[in-house]
Order: structure tokens, then C-alpha cells, then sequence
């Protein structure tokens, strides 16, 4: 089994459509893979796949290895990008030693995972018995993960294939919850003499609410609300708001349309544009092609009604973002932290806020949670929260881990870092129903998921199939 083998089969996995809550061609092309290899194959209520490859001869007492990734992937794309993630395959180049999706997403998060998987099932290396599982709906909640049925697989050690930095071994993650705000509004008519303009932040960098939201990119939200927010008291009208997508990625584009008296209106864009030029200063570094935008459009004649403006604004400001606590024990890793995600106004007369907040300690979590509900509650809008998934807490005595170092030091020569990361994986999850397993994670090194512009490492790549390749054929 080679690199080349795995990176054939994740290019046909980009042409299958699998957005979370929509993976049934992915599911079906792993059932037909099983099928034609003549492995064993279950599916679960859920949509969870298991394919199975029985111990090749002379070991048989091995003991069982799950390999675990997602089916799903981020749907992300440019402003302007016609790509349809329901019926398009993903466009991609190779380009410097990386595969790279310009324009969107490139779902390598986690489809190099289930290509990694398929290769070794489909391989003639001999390993004990292989049972390769495959969640859905990872990235919106983890919900495959979450409803696993007891008894789907039968292996004590699991290796999760999700994650993004060669010569990186991860044994702990974060556990998180969603924290979701809803106004309610009424429209009210404006004066048919105000000019409408568009406000538009775009071309920021965005990336992933755990592994990114130390690097202080740019939140579009949170930067388009704090501009209305320092123009409260000079009369606009807000008309609509809209920015950012998935609840777990950095928000990169928002856009927010007003109306005011037409003086107003021309002093108001020149202050945009002196804004700009502030911010760009601001995130000269992280965002180097941040861009802003003010246009005339038709003016509506209705608006959100002033009060509920006033505090949704206010509120975009006063709600954390970012980072909250570093973890005490382990250098550099972010402990807590939440995210502001998104604005919808899809349904009429609401607008609907999503945040995410992340963190190693349950009750820091919850804090972090409490705090952005307090600040949308004193707003006036309608809290809710989804159900948090857990951490995962380091065993620095696994077996796994040890077997793991080992192998990356023999084929590479360095030792390998051992980390926790702030992202949510789903091993936090499968120990509620098999609170027997050891675990590790590993993956090829990516850069950008949950961006247009993520792209994976090719060479990282080559050493992440010789590490799979040398666990799974010497695990004892």
C-alpha cells in the first residue's frame, strides 16, 4: 500500500457529494465497496458504516484495530464560486507538493481518513482483524458519533484518522457545545428618500474554530458588528445582516445592508472606508487580503425595527470571540475558547446568531457557554444550547500510543510530538459506549479545513500511510 494508492482513492471520493446531513452517496459507495471485495459490511440506524477485513492468516491473535473517520465534510465556498456541493465534483490542483481546492472547500477533512482506510481493506498486507468505521455528521455535531450503537464494532483499540499535522500524535481533544440566539423582530417601514447601502467584508482567511481560533485571523462578523455598532447614534436603518456559515469555521465574508438620509449616507461611507483602512492595518498580518465594500443598492422601504437593531448590534459586539484560557498543564494549547459564527435572517422576522464554544474542562465549557448566553440573554434574544459532547482526557499509559512512538521513530529517525488539541474529535464520544478503548489519532498534515483553500501536504501524506501501514502490520 502505497501513498499514491490512498491519494487515488480520496480523488474519487471528492466527485461523491457527502455535506453533513447528507451523506447517503458516501454511505453508498462504502457499502458497494464492501460489497465488491466481498467484506463485511453493517450500517447502523444512524448511518455509521463498519466494513470489516477478518485477520489475515497467522493473525488471528492479533488483537482487533477500528480505523475511524468521517464521512461528512465542510461545504464551504467563495463569494461568487457557482459550485454546487450537492451535484458537483470538487475542482482541485496539485500544485508545490500540495492538493489544493482554490475556490472551496477540498473535504481532505476527513476524506484522506476514509481513503486511508479503503487502501489498507483494499491491500494485501497482512494485519490482524481491520474494522474500519466511518460516522456521519461529524462536523454538525458529531451526531453519528453521538448515536453509535453498542456492539457496532468489537476491537478495544481505535485509530482516529482526523487529524492534521504530521509527526503530531493526539491523545486528548476538547469537548464543546453550540450556543444558538434568536431575535425576534418587526418590520417598519422607512422613508422612501433614505439611501440604501451594502457593507461588505470578504476575503478573510476564516479556518477552523478549534485548531485556528489562537491565530487572531479575522472574525467579519464580529468587525461588520462592531462598525454599526460605532455608528448607533447616527440614525441608520438596519435592513439586513448576514455572515459567516458553519458553526465550526471562523466567519470570512459578512455583508449587512442600511438605510439613511442620503447626507448621512455619504458621510457614513466614507467612514467605512477610513474603517478599512484601519482594520487592514489591524490584520495586516493574519488577513492580508481582507477587503471591504460599500455600494448604493434600492432602498427595501422596510427595515428591522429600531429596537431590536439596536441590541442585536450591540450584542454582536459585547459577545466573546476567540480565545478565553490557556491550558495550565500542557504549553501552548488552548483550553477554552468560543466561536462567533454566523448571522441568518432566512426566517422572516428572526435573525438567528450561531456560536460554538470549546474547551478540555467541562466546567470552563459550560462557563464559556454561560457567558455568551449572558450577553445574548441581556440583548433580549432567545438562548439555546445543543447537546455538548465530551472531551477526551490523555492516557499517557496507552498501549497504542507506545506502539505508535515507537514505529515513528523507527521509520523516521525523530520522536513524534505526543499533544491534546482543541479541536473536537469524536474519541470523547465512543468512550460513552465503549469505555474499554485506547485510542490515539494521527493524520497527514492540512492546512486551511473548513475554508475555501484547504489543501493537503502530498509529502505529509507519504509518512502518514508508512506510519498507518507500520502500526497496524506490527501491532501486537
Amino acid at each position: 500500500m502505497e501513498s499514491q494508492s490512498v491519494l487515488e482513492i480520496f480523488k474519487k471520493i471528492t466527485e461523491i457529494p457527502r455535506e453533513s446531513g447528507h451523506e447517503e452517496k458516501m454511505t453508498a459507495f462504502l457499502q458497494k465497496f464492501a460489497a465488491d471485495r466481498g467484506l463485511g459490511c453493517k450500517t447502523d440506524a444512524t448511518g455509521n458504516v463498519v466494513i470489516t477485513r477478518e485477520a489475515a492468516p497467522g493473525k488471528e491473535n492479533v488483537p482487533a484495530i477500528v480505523l475511524q473517520s468521517h464521512q461528512d465534510m465542510v461545504c464551504e465556498k467563495n463569494s461568487g464560486c457557482d459550485h454546487d456541493f450537492a451535484r458537483d465534483p470538487i475542482k482541485y490542483v496539485i500544485e508545490d507538493g500540495w492538493m489544493i481546492a482554490k475556490d472551496t472547500t477540498l473535504g481532505a477533512d476527513d476524506g484522506i481518513g476514509i481513503a486511508a482506510s479503503l487502501a489498507l481493506l483494499d491491500s494485501d498486507i497482512p494485519t490482524g482483524k481491520l474494522e474500519c468505521l466511518f460516522t456521519i455528521s461529524e462536523e454538525t455535531g458529531m451526531d453519528g458519533a453521538n448515536a453509535i450503537e453498542s456492539g457496532l464494532f468489537t476491537a478495544k483499540t481505535l485509530i482516529n484518522l482526523d487529524s492534521e499535522d504530521e509527526g503530531q500524535l493526539f491523545v486528548g481533544c476538547a469537548g464543546g457545545v453550540d450556543t444558538t440566539a434568536v431575535f425576534k423582530y418587526s418590520e417598519e417601514s422607512i422613508d422612501a428618500s433614505f439611501t440604501a447601502l451594502r457593507l461588505r467584508i470578504f476575503n478573510a482567511i476564516g479556518g477552523h474554530s478549534g485548531d485556528d481560533i489562537n491565530k487572531e485571523r479575522a472574525n467579519t462578523v464580529q468587525i461588520l458588528g462592531r462598525f454599526l455598532y460605532g455608528e448607533h447614534s447616527n440614525g441608520y436603518r438596519l435592513v439586513s445582516f448576514k455572515g459567516g456559515n458553519k458553526r465550526n469555521a471562523i466567519a470570512r465574508e459578512a455583508e449587512a445592508v442600511i438605510a439613511l438620509e442620503p447626507a448621512e449616507a455619504k458621510a457614513l461611507a466614507s467612514r467605512f472606508r477610513i474603517f478599512a483602512e484601519d482594520l487592514k492595518a489591524e490584520y495586516h498580518k493574519t488577513d492580508p487580503d481582507i477587503s471591504f465594500d460599500c455600494s448604493e443598492v434600492d432602498n427595501p422601504g422596510k427595515a428591522v425595527d429600531k429596537d431590536t437593531a439596536r441590541r442585536f448590534i450591540f450584542a454582536l459586539t459585547a459577545v466573546n470571540h476567540g480565545v478565553l484560557t490557556m491550558s495550565q498543564d500542557i504549553a501552548g494549547l488552548v483550553e477554552t475558547s468560543t466561536n462567533l459564527a454566523a448571522v441568518f435572517m432566512n426566517v422572516p422576522g428572526e435573525i438567528k446568531v450561531t456560536t460554538s464554544q470549546r474547551s478540555s474542562t467541562d466546567s470552563a465549557k459550560k462557563f464559556m457557554a454561560d457567558k455568551v448566553e449572558a450577553a445574548f440573554l441581556l440583548a433580549g434574544a432567545e438562548v439555546s444550547h445543543s447537546d455538548p459532547y465530551p472531551g477526551w482526557t490523555p492516557n499517557m499509559d496507552s498501549h497504542i500510543l507506545d506502539v505508535t512512538v515507537a514505529s515513528y521513530r523507527k521509520l523516521f529517525g525523530v520522536e513524534p510530538e505526543v499533544k491534546a488539541i482543541h479541536a473536537g474529535l469524536e474519541c470523547g464520544l465512543f468512550l460513552t459506549k465503549f469505555p474499554d478503548l485506547d485510542m490515539i489519532s494521527f493524520g497527514p498534515t492540512l492546512r486551511g479545513v473548513h475554508a475555501p483553500g484547504e489543501k493537503l501536504n502530498l509529502e505529509s501524506n507519504e509518512k502518514f500511510v508508512k506510519l498507518l501501514v507500520d502500526v497496524v502490520t506490527n501491532f501486537r
